[in-house]
């Protein structure tokens, strides 16, 4: 089994008149290709998955398989669904697809118990046999994977093999691989990748890297390296941007710091999120500026 692992691109959704800009995707995968990301996640949070259709949902998969074919760069499709039938349609999907590993994120909105949690991947992990990385983002999903339920899903299937960590808590990090060791734990946030990776993180899936891939992957990638002090460097001099980047809902700030410099011709989202106010649209402006974003 191929555990993915390294800098990891959580992949935006570039949207022109309403409709997927399949062109303009797959040049800024290619971009990631060529500026040294191990692997790119399309139709994540960060994708806006949650007003695609399904059948764009798909697509987008499909788009990133596609520009992948042939490099080094792997796909990990995202997969999830507050409903288990539809997860299982998509993980089934990415798998058929040619898809290396598929990112499952906890189900919304319905706030499972952590029987249903363990109950809804067991379905998952019974359907599909890439590798499945859990992704665990209570801010958004309104649930928490605990440790616990982690460890009960890693122990009894083999391709479950990580977690991709967006709590915000080093702590939740240390208990995890203080207790698995052999657990691919992925930061969810930006603006700890660094202590992630020097706590025994495998990688980051990371927004930032939208409009910094190279430099994201240096970090990574010094970081696994055992560079601490290159990657922390690298870190310590991100931090403004991965503040602004979350000044409002994500992808919000990333779309607008990617039109500002011009890697998107147009700033469109799907309702019901919004482009930012002209106050956040200045500050994101005023950080952007302070970085070389190679196009």
């Amino acid at each position: 089994m191929n555990r993915l692992k390294g800098a990891m691109t959580a992949l935006i959704t570039p949207f022109r008149n309403g409709k997927i800009d399949e062109a303009k995707y797959a040049q800024l995968i290619q971009r990631q290709i060529d500026q040294g990301i191990d692997v790119v996640v399309p139709v994540g949070t960060t994708g806006e998955s949650a007003t695609l259709s399904h059948d764009e949902h798909k697509r987008c998969i499909e788009i990133a398989i596609e520009v992948c074919k042939g490099s080094e760069t792997k796909v990990m499709a995202g997969a999830g669904s507050n409903s288990t039938a539809e997860a299982i349609e998509l993980a089934t999907f990415a798998q058929r697809a040619g898809a290396h590993a598929i990112l499952s994120v906890a189900p919304y909105y319905n706030k499972p118990t952590q029987e249903g949690l363990y109950q809804h991947y067991k379905a998952i992990a019974q359907a599909v046999e890439i590798p499945i990385l859990l992704y665990n983002v209570p801010s958004r999903t309104g649930v928490d994977i605990t440790p616990q339920t982690v460890f009960r899903l890693f122990r009894e299937f083999p391709h479950i093999y990580g977690i991709k960590e967006a709590t915000g808590s080093i702590e939740r990090t240390v208990e995890l691989l203080a207790k698995e060791p052999e657990l691919y734990v992925i930061s969810g946030d930006d603006a700890i990748n660094y202590p992630i990776i020097a706590n025994g993180g495998m990688g980051a899936i990371s927004v930032s890297a939208n409009l910094l891939p190279d430099r994201i992957s240096m970090l990574i990638h010094a970081g696994l390296a055992g560079q601490f002090d290159t990657a922390k460097a690298i870190n310590d001099q991100l931090f403004d941007l991965n503040k602004v980047l979350f000044i409002e809902s994500n992808p919000i700030p990333i779309k607008a710091a990617m039109y500002i410099a011009g890697l998107l011709e147009t700033l469109e989202y799907r309702l019901p999120l919004t482009p930012p106010s002209r106050d956040h649209m200045a500050k994101i402006e005023e950080v952007v500026q302070k970085y070389e974003v190679r196009l």
